[in-house]
């Protein structure tokens, strides 16, 4: 009986598995997003099993080996998913709806949200922006994306400098950087691929919360992170070269042997040693670079987990000979979900190296170049290290500019961690605790190498250098925070947040150098004829902060927000400072009286608060000592000290009240939507290295720190976007405007003026100037008014015999008509700051295709270009201008040619001893900051293998509108100093390059 009861059980259970995988099925459909447009490599996944498929190029969609019980989930980055139970159909069409976190919340200070709660003043750029221009640096995505934002490029492996709303500070005007909650100082080792979206954050109202940090603005940056559904593995590569096309007219040998002639020197016998050779310089220094990029990510999700991993390595050969950069970074995201607790981690790693452009003697490569004679070689066999370079028969001290670069080496050598681990609590309904510590971790070598040369007698080194730079650093932050979230009465909604922060920060710099006399195969610092120094410091940081934010139905807004900040770069009477915001805004669209109209979206707010800035360096309150000073004594040199920097225990924050009004708007259910902004901020107590005098015991070069300067900075900001999703042929446009204007209202009693500028030289004398009612740091110097054609000219100005300016000489405008020339003539000749900013982004798909067009520009900033100066200056023996063959000439007090516009070679000093209008260009400048054309694959053969796969070519910086005569108008600062604005001393060049990529996920 048992055994036929086994028989039977054993039949029926065949029986009931022939049924059920008679049932199994394959299902098919297609995905499309809420406008009706198919969704390529959607997700399609059978719960709890690893059977899944994802859709091709049309939104299609086959499923095989799928059960009538099974749960399907339908899943698209940026869209909401969908789990769907089979059942009894075998076609399944699936429209998933847009994800409110991804597209209604934003970024903000220790948390997110809604689009339509927000009360100041964001702008937002996502992923597919980011990823629209391949770029090396994440903070180059911001440019020309985000209104009031202006972002200037360099060399490979520099950081951008990036300013928002215009220059408020005379110190460090850069943003803070957010990196998923963590505070840094650029974005440096984050790679572009890894960013989800990058929020803009403007006004107090949404950087007040940070306190001392956001003085300059902040930049919340979000990376990828694991989401539910299979796993995703996605790999990306480009290559491509980039090239500096643009050259300066400078003049070839025959011409620059008789400009020699004319200036008193006979080269022709020189000339010929060298066979008469005519050596394009700037031809010689700039080069086509190969750039290189590979990215591979993988990520998934459970419902309780969700991790992201992703690494990449970057290679870019520089424009400029022996400049580069190379990159590995590596990031991992994790978040796991225990009952009613939260833990997560972020972790980026980064080692890079750069190759830094190289300069010798105060000059650029570029300066070098143009300034070198055009008879001389390059390369000299007999000379020690193998180049030529001038003698004191050339009359012309430039160096050979590929000597500088290629002789020797320069790398600098860095590593990054910046990441976080959090875990966060519910500890009721609305009410939740949040434990977070964050690490900004790098070190940095910098290593110069440099063999002994002689390539003529006024360039020669008998030994040689090695110089060293070791720096380590790191800042961790604590972060306690206790958010509760409520909604009473049904439409009074009440979220309260209070957070303490502690932040502690530490470095150290080791600085040595050292000679060889024996040897140029001997890379080694060591201790004779060696200089050695060191430094650290220790900076301590703690903030209290409370911010409560409440609407009424959505339709009324009010946010109000504190922080209480102390600093240890400050003494202690001035330790503490208070930072508010309050901001209110109106929801009109939600209005009953504004049912069925056009608009969508409609909402009138406004901000008014304060925010602080202590970046300036540590211990400036405290009185230092400069060694090395010898003091007369006894007829003979006594070593000593004398004083550097001033004490100041009064010095105290730097603050800035920020008001703001905005306008959001959406039509026909946001296909167009736009926002308009107006700003008004005023910066109080600006901190300033103020010079010693030498009668308070400073042997030179002695500073005070001193809150100096009150200043106003005002502006308006234009955001405008169209989508149009329907049909085949899509496309969308965005475009964005935002203007800036600066002016100093008050400075310190006592003080007048402030002049800085780069390093001084003949006709680069510290000229940008501070002074009320102009703006920070504008060109200061001579206007001029052509050229003294006669002697009668001269001394109808100075009259006769009473100066000695001829005709052929600038005229210098005489501002006080004293027929005296000096510095009460000098005025504002120009300003380094643009009127406005835009840009404009243009995407367009059709079927298969897609195309991306990006434009970007400044317009009405001023360049004080010394390159001109030094092409054009005339006062001694160089390489020159073409234009220098039109100069005036000179004949019995006359000028013979008129219509010269370039002054007579090597006159009177004012022509090139102090910066004048002459050298002052317009540098607005039009883009095509980038040209995409991309093409995804389909069909049965890449469908069956791969989710995308798309394949593109891609152009950047291809055509450049300007009045700028000089290489590239998007110039920042000469020596990285705000008081060194808009002066281009041979920056390196943006280049234009042309990539071929592809994406593929699988």
């Amino acid at each position: 009986m048992m055994l036929k009861l086994k028989f039977a059980i054993i039949t029926l259970l065949i029986i009931s598995s022939h049924t059920i995988m008679a049932q199994s099925k394959t299902i098919h459909g297609v995905i499309t997003d809420p406008s009706g447009f198919p969704l390529p490599g959607a997700g399609v996944n059978v719960e709890g099993s690893k059977n899944s498929t994802s859709t091709d190029f049309d939104g299609k969609y086959t499923l095989k080996d799928v059960n009538p019980t099974d749960k399907i989930t339908f899943s698209f980055v940026g869209l909401i998913s969908q789990t769907i139970t089979v059942g009894t159909r075998s076609n399944i069409d699936v429209t998933l709806a847009l994800s409110t976190q991804n597209l209604n919340e934003v970024i903000v200070g220790y948390g997110t949200q809604k689009k339509a709660k927000v009360t100041g003043a964001i702008s937002t750029v996502g992923s597919k922006d980011i990823a629209a221009v391949p770029i090396t640096n994440a903070e180059s995505a911001l440019q020309g994306r985000a209104a009031g934002v202006t972002v200037v490029n360099g060399a490979p492996g520099s950081n951008p400098t990036v300013t928002i709303r215009g220059l408020a500070t005379m110190g460090n005007s850069a943003p803070l950087y957010v990196i998923d909650g963590v505070l840094t100082g650029n974005l440096s080792g984050l790679s572009p691929n890894d960013i989800e979206s990058m929020s803009v954050l403007k006004d107090a109202s949404t950087t007040a919360l940070y306190g001392s940090k956001a003085f300059n603005g902040v930049i919340m940056v979000t990376t990828k992170k694991g989401k539910k559904g299979p796993g995703q593995l996605t790999f990306s590569t480009y290559a491509g070269f980039q090239t500096i096309t643009k050259r300066y007219d400078v003049l070839n040998t025959q011409q620059y042997l008789q400009y020699a002639k004319d200036l008193g020197s006979d080269l022709t016998a020189r000339a010929a040693e060298f066979g008469n050779i005519n050596t394009n310089w700037q031809d010689k220094i700039f080069q086509s670079g190969l750039m290189q990029d590979y990215n591979l990510s993988f990520s998934n999700g459970t419902e309780t987990s969700t991790a992201r991993y992703s690494a990449e390595y970057l290679k870019q050969e520089g424009a400029v000979i022996n400049t580069g950069f190379e990159r590995y970074s590596f990031r991992a995201n994790n978040t796991q979900d225990i009952g009613r607790l939260k833990v997560g981690s972020n972790i980026g790693i980064s080692f890079s190296t750069i190759n830094p452009e190289r300069s010798s003697g105060g000059r650029t490569l570029l300066e070098h170049a143009i300034k070198m004679a055009p008879y001389l070689p390059v390369y000299n066999d007999a000379s020690l290290g193998g180049y030529q370079g001038p003698s004191a028969i050339d009359g012309n001290d430039a160096e050979n500019p590929v000597r500088v670069a290629n002789l020797g080496y320069q790398k600098i050598n860095n590593l990054s961690i910046i990441g976080n681990i959090y875990a966060e609590l519910e500890i009721l309904k609305g009410l939740k605790f949040k434990s977070q510590v964050s690490l900004d971790y790098y070190t940095g070598k910098d290593h110069t190498f440099v063999p002994s040369y002689a390539d003529g007698s006024y360039h020669r080194q008998a030994f040689s250098t090695t110089n060293e730079t070791n720096s380590q650093g790191q800042t961790i932050v604590y972060d306690n925070s206790l958010t509760y979230k409520t909604t009473f009465a049904a439409k009074h909604n009440l979220e309260v947040l209070g957070v303490i922060t502690k932040i502690d920060g530490k470095s150290q710099n080791l600085v040595a150098g050292s000679r060889y006399n024996i040897s140029d195969e001997i890379d080694q610092l060591r201790y004779n004829e060696g200089n050695l120094s060191s430094a650290n410091y220790v900076e301590k940081n703690i903030g209290y902060i409370a911010r409560i934010n409440y609407d009424y139905d959505d339709k009324y807004l009010l946010a109000v927000s504190g922080r209480r900040d102390a600093s240890s770069r400050f003494g202690a009477n001035n330790r503490w400072g208070n930072f508010y915001s309050i901001a209110a805004g109106w929801n009109i669209a939600k209005e009953s009286f504004m049912e069925n109209s056009i608009f969508s979206t409609l909402k009138l707010r406004a901000s008014t608060g304060t925010t602080g800035n202590d970046r300036i360096d540590n211990y400036q309150y405290a009185a230092t000592l400069l060694a090395d000073y010898n003091y007369p004594i006894a007829g003979g040199n006594a070593p000593g000290v004398s004083l550097g920097v001033a004490s100041n225990p009064d010095l105290k924050w730097e603050s800035k009240k920020d008001r703001n009004i905005g306008v959001d708007f959406g039509l026909f259910d946001d296909q167009f939507t736009g926002s308009f902004e107006y700003f008004n901020n005023k910066s109080s107590d600006i901190l300033f290295a103020v010079p010693l005098a030498a009668s308070v015991g400073s042997a030179g070069g002695g500073t005070q720190i001193q809150n100096i300067a009150d200043v106003k900075v005002s502006g308006y900001e234009i955001s405008l976007s169209y989508n149009d999703r329907k049909g085949d042929f899509t496309w969308s446009a965005t475009a964005n405007l935002g203007t800036s204007k600066n002016e100093v209202t008050s400075l310190a009693p006592g003080v007048t003026s402030v002049l800085g500028g780069p390093t001084a030289r003949a006709g680069l004398e510290n000229f940008s100037r501070l002074e009320v009612g102009q703006p920070l740091f504008y060109f200061y110097g001579y206007q001029t008014n052509g050229i003294y054609q006669n002697q009668a000219e001269v001394d109808a100005v100075f009259g006769p015999g009473q100066t000695n300016i001829q005709p052929g000489d600038i005229k210098i405008v005489d501002r006080d008509g004293n027929k005296v020339i000096n510095s009460n003539d000098k005025t504002n000749i120009g300003n380094p700051y643009p009127d406005f900013t835009y840009g404009l982004n243009i995407t367009a798909a059709y079927k298969k295709f897609d195309f991306n067009c990006f434009i970007t520009g400044v317009q009405g900033n001023d360049i004080y270009n010394a390159n001109t100066f030094d092409l054009k200056g005339m006062n001694r023996l160089f390489n020159a201008s073409t234009d220098v063959l039109d100069r005036a000439i000179v004949a019995n007090g006359v000028v013979t040619n008129p219509s010269a516009t370039l002054p007579r070679a090597q006159g009177a000093d004012i022509n090139w001893s102090s910066a004048n209008q002459r050298y002052i260009e317009d540098g607005s400048y039009t883009r095509l900051k980038n040209i995409t054309l991309g093409y995804t694959l389909s069909g049965e053969t890449f469908d069956n293998h791969f989710s995308n796969i798309r394949f593109y070519v891609s152009g950047q910086n291809l055509i450049t509108i300007t009045k700028y005569t000089g290489l590239d108008p998007e110039i920042a600062r000469a020596d990285g100093n705000a008081n060194s604005a808009g002066i281009d001393l041979g920056r390196y060049p943006q280049p234009k390059s042309v990539i071929f990529g592809l994406d593929v996920k699988f």
